[in-house]
């Protein structure tokens, strides 16, 4: 996102694929992990756990060896010691991971349906409901009071298959849009969450959806886009699933499409980021050559219309202590959507750190790019000489960068707001626990900061504030992950149960502070966190936000008083008849549209629950069919 602002340095992801129909054996897959891949999985904070990594089926930890983010390690290995690591983290068999599971799911009577294009208003359009990326949906689209929340109830409930993570629901037409990082996007009805269709990419989707129409179709028709782990865009018919189109943007093996792309006059607007950050942990990986880049696609047809890079050509820089040869400047990839401003014909977008020496003036900055052109028209810059991976924390800092940077980049989109006065002014949380406040008129002039908490590797501001007319809403994540090493040598991981979390309201116009909320807490709860990483949205009088201990809660935007507080991380009946559970909130916020709620609960990325529910909520009464615990409604 990210930068979604959890990245992992040898991690094995969630990612689709063919089944391989093999038995295991010859090499110790658990000797081999403990060789090759435990120094970042049972020490690094962002990596995700092995407990997490055996709810995988070893189809998908293949293919992220073999063509996905940990392709590095993979190429590293051997067949065969590829399968053995993938059978042992797994612990299931190959073969038994079904891609056609949507197949047999109940689907909508109306099968494909029609997009209802008379309740346009009530959309949530991307990620942050549309181009200003200010997450706040205003009355008469969220059809939801301020009056309503504390009777907030559970409608229904769709379970996501084997899945950890997933993309932001997106509420067009009467439908929503949603994908999963196992490679399959879905588009459900808004009001019951019957399904229309299931599109399997083969690559993870964690890019939040698009939709808009396609210029010169008769009858009018309309695409959903967004992009892929593998660094491709798609555009796919919003109403029948059928592929539209598929361009490849990137050609780095490192490179990804975390952030949903931005749509404007028929061009849409893709951001690149990038996992070489965690290869450059391998001290015999040549660190590093990825450039981050921003890229404009004629929305009609895919074609590649400009690609604009945000760090210059990386050059040779040094040999390593073990005579690698090291590339730089890297990095500085795009990870959140980028923000869209039609008066100024501009496109601003956050970007991440360097990954090897030397730091560049783009990092850890935001910058404009003309619409037209691509042409870089300002920077403005925020942490100064953040080059990092994941060396610098993995034990072997063979490949670290000479600047061991604080690794403060960017995971959040910009927010652009209109003042009273006519002024207007950008936005942006940083990793930093910074709130930035720019001049987007003045070439990106600082008008105010304000820190909102401590930052750091793991946040800090890490997903996205919110902002209304008034005030711009910032939740903290600040998380703890404690690394314990005993005498023997062996290392083991815990989240803080007392670290992290709380909410802020800054006025826009003058960053004044007016309240803070700390975090109710987990108390006693074991490997509990009350970080508040997650993206953060709003409404006219309240604003939402989640918590890794899985807890939903409505804050008044007034005084941040909670009027509503709901237990996502327990068992519900789905619509799909699939096992759904519910755990940490983290990642992608809310979406609020049409008198209806949804949020995707489940992230075991680091070390939190992990889940595939996506709820959706309604005030009133509810159906009551959605959870199978005690705790069905408000908690």
């Amino acid at each position: 996102m990210y930068r979604t602002g959890i990245l992992i340095a040898a991690c094995l992801m969630l990612l689709s694929g063919p089944a391989w129909a093999v038995s295991v054996a010859g090499p110790d897959g658990e000797a081999l992990y403990n060789a090759h891949c435990a120094k970042c999985h049972d020490s690094v904070a962002r990596a995700p756990k092995l407990g997490v990594m055996r709810k995988l089926p070893p189809e998908f930890i293949m293919r992220s060896l073999e063509v996905g983010r940990m392709v590095f390690q993979g190429v590293m290995r051997t067949k065969v010691e590829r399968l053995a690591i993938a059978a042992y983290i797994s612990e299931k068999d190959f073969g038994a991971a079904r891609d056609d599971q949507a197949a047999s799911w109940t689907y909508c009577s109306l099968l494909p349906g029609q997009l209802d294009l008379s309740e346009q208003t009530a959309n949530w359009n991307g990620w942050g409901g549309d181009i200003s990326n200010a997450r706040f949906q205003p009355a008469d689209k969220a059809g939801l009071s301020a009056a309503d929340i504390p009777n907030l109830k559970l409608k229904w409930s769709f379970g996501l298959p084997e899945n950890y993570q997933t993309s932001q629901p997106t509420v067009f037409g009467g439908r929503i849009y949603i994908g999963s990082m196992r490679g399959v996007v879905f588009s459900l009805n808004a009001k019951t969450g019957c399904l229309y269709w299931a599109y399997a990419t083969g690559a993870g989707v964690r890019s939040t959806v698009t939709v808009g129409p396609i210029q010169g179709s008769d009858p009018p028709r309309y695409a959903a886009y967004f992009g892929d782990v593998e660094r491709n865009a798609y555009a796919l018919d919003a109403r029948t699933g059928e592929l539209i189109w598929k361009t490849q943007i990137e050609q780095h093996p490192t490179g990804r499409i975390t952030a949903s792309p931005a749509l404007h006059d028929n061009r849409l607007y893709v951001g690149m980021a990038s996992f070489e950050e965690g290869a450059g942990g391998e001290a015999d990986y040549e660190c590093c050559t990825f450039r981050g880049s921003i890229s404009a696609l004629d929305a009609t047809t895919g074609e590649l219309l400009w690609k604009s890079y945000t760090v210059d050509e990386p050059k040779k820089v040094r040999k390593n202590r073990v005579g690698v040869q090291l590339w730089g400047p890297s990095g500085v990839g795009v990870w959140a959507s980028p923000t869209l401003d039609p008066k100024l014909k501009r496109v601003y977008v956050t970007t991440g750190d360097n990954y090897s020496d030397p730091p560049s003036d783009t990092s850890d900055a935001i910058m404009a790019f003309d619409m037209e052109t691509g042409e870089n028209i300002w920077t403005q810059q925020f942490t100064k000489g953040d080059a990092f991976n994941i060396a610098c924390e993995s034990g072997d800092d063979t490949n670290c960068p000479e600047a061991r940077g604080p690794d403060l980049d960017f995971g959040s989109s910009a927010i652009l707001r209109e003042l009273p006065d006519g002024k207007r002014i950008l936005l942006a949380g940083q990793k930093s626990g910074v709130v930035h406040a720019v001049d987007p008129d003045q070439d990106g002039k600082i008008l105010w900061q304000q820190r909102a908490g401590a930052g750091g590797i793991l946040g800090g501001i890490q997903w996205g504030p919110a902002a209304d007319e008034s005030n711009i809403y910032v939740a903290l994540s600040d998380v703890k992950v404690n690394i314990n090493r005993t005498d023997a040598g062996s290392i083991t991981s815990s989240i803080d149960n007392t670290q992290g979390g709380g909410i802020s309201a800054y006025r826009i116009e003058t960053g004044e502070k007016l309240w803070f909320t700390p975090p109710p807490g987990c108390g006693d709860k074991a490997n509990c966190s009350p970080a508040q990483s997650a993206a953060i949205s709003v409404l006219p009088g309240v604003v939402f936000s989640g918590s890794v201990d899985g807890h939903l809660r409505a804050y008044s935007t007034h005084d941040g008083s909670i009027v509503w507080d709901y237990d996502t991380a327990q068992e519900y009946y789905s619509v799909n008849e699939v096992s759904t559970r519910g755990g940490s909130l983290d990642g992608p916020g809310p979406t609020i549209a049409g008198g209806m709620l949804y949020v995707f609960s489940g992230y075991g990325f680091w070390g939190g629950m992990p889940g595939n529910a996506l709820l959706a909520f309604e005030a009133g009464d509810g159906d009551q069919n959605g959870a199978a615990g005690q705790n069905g409604t408000q908690d």
